[in-house]
């Protein structure tokens, strides 16, 4: 399965902001910065990554119900939930 067209700048926005917060919390880590500051920091890594991660779970649902780019059957119930559960 693929990310949905109109998926996909959004995603990668979210990506990229992730990876700037996580450039920041790195650098928190090596300059000593306080602790609490550095998880509350890592927490909004956290918040972006499932995010994305939720985006394109759910802006793929029906692409995954209804086709598969290999022309495999289309992902079970079960599967979709596997990948739900994978972000919780």
């Amino acid at each position: 399965m693929q990310v949905e067209e109109e998926a996909v700048r959004p995603v990668l926005n979210r990506l990229r902001r992730a990876q700037g917060q996580l450039a920041a919390v790195i650098a928190m880590v090596e300059a000593g910065r306080d602790c609490k500051d550095v998880v509350t920091q890592l927490a909004a890594v956290s918040r972006a990554l499932d995010r994305a991660g939720f985006k394109i779970v759910a802006g793929g649902m029906r692409q995954c119900l209804a086709e598969s780019a290999d022309d495999a059957p289309p992902m079970s119930e079960e599967e979709l939930e596997k990948l739900f559960l994978a972000l919780a």
